[in-house]
């Protein structure tokens, strides 16, 4: 067995961590081979650490045979010591009368000082993902934070793999398929109903998706339901997508630490000024993951009509980065 890595979960009380923990206590997301240690961390609230506590009798009672240690933490700074892969869920819902920017300055008092914390306690090559939502800023926040005391801004990502497997998901169910045979969906920008999933280059089958599908149920259908399926089922269950929201946390983690095989993921990582997105946001990206490490795919073309997609999205970011500006000072 190889040594256990510490894995580290905000949120850890949460509807999505709930079905995350059990994923990363199975083996799903590091392989059948790498024991964990999870690191569970909450707010000190007396009530939600007893639900936590509950979550781990059940994880104990699983007996997964790669759990090497559970730990319960109301603070980041003891729950990320020596952290290697960390997955910040927890975040501040958006309440009745709460303004977008309300939003992002009360979740910047959180994922700032998790973003430092992170910096000073965690292992030097800890992977980050950012979860919780918004979490494109979010992930800039801590990102920014964490970087002033060390740590890489490219060790923090933000999760749009959601919306990369809903829309191979939409792709599959409009052509028959099985979503395997699906290579090359990209989805750019931001996490939220100005993302742009992007089918210029995807391959169904080995065929061309755009001599598949019509350009009009891509822009009536397709690119609308992507954006909005969050929204679809919150309206449907009465609650989050929690469980497909977990699905592909495991999903990002997992091709970033042992490869995407080649294959093209989205990601939401730091601008680098590739395809005109200039630095200084975290934006949702083409990018192909090996030896624990990933790089944007180059050399895409990108139509006017994409371009313009792009930009809205981007657009988009640049407000919520304004709006959190004292924050990243």
């Amino acid at each position: 067995m190889k040594k256990p890595v510490k894995v580290a979960i905000t949120g850890a009380a949460g509807q999505i961590a709930y079905s995350l923990i059990f994923r990363v206590a199975s083996g799903s997301m590091l392989g059948p081979d790498q024991p964990v240690i999870l690191q569970l961390i909450e707010v000190p609230v007396p009530e939600v650490l007893e639900k936590l506590k509950g979550t781990i009798m059940e994880v104990e009672d699983c007996a997964f045979p790669l759990v090497a240690g559970i730990e319960l933490h109301s603070d980041p700074q003891t729950g990320f010591e020596g952290t290697d892969y960390a997955l910040l869920v927890g975040a501040r819902p958006r309440g009745p009368g709460m303004e977008r920017k309300d939003l992002l300055t009360a979740n910047g008092g959180i994922f700032g000082p998790q973003g430092k914390a992170l910096a000073t306690k965690a292992s030097k090559n800890v992977k980050v993902l950012v979860v919780g939502n918004p979490a494109n800023t979010n992930a800039l926040i801590a990102a920014t934070a964490g970087s002033k005391e060390g740590l890489n801004p490219r060790q923090v990502h933000a999760m749009v793999r959601l919306d990369h497997n809903r829309a191979i998901s939409q792709l599959a169910s409009k052509t028959g398929v099985h979503g395997n045979d699906i290579d090359n969906v990209i989805i750019w920008g931001n996490h939220s109903s100005t993302q742009y999933p992007d089918v210029s280059h995807t391959t169904i089958g080995g065929k061309k998706a755009k001599d598949l599908v019509t350009q009009e149920w891509l822009e009536k259908d397709f690119i609308p339901v992507v954006q909005q399926r969050g929204a679809a089922i919150i309206k449907a269950r009465g609650l989050s997508s929690a469980a497909s929201a977990a699905s592909a946390a495991v999903d990002h983690m997992r091709d970033w630490a042992l490869g995407s095989n080649g294959k093209i993921v989205s990601m939401g990582v730091p601008s680098d000024g590739s395809y005109g997105i200039a630095p200084g946001i975290v934006y949702g990206y083409p990018c192909i993951c090996k030896d624990g490490d990933y790089e944007i795919v180059q050399g895409l073309s990108v139509d006017d009509f994409s371009r313009s997609r792009m930009t809205v999205t981007e657009n988009e970011l640049r407000e919520e980065r304004a709006a959190v500006e004292d924050l990243l000072k």
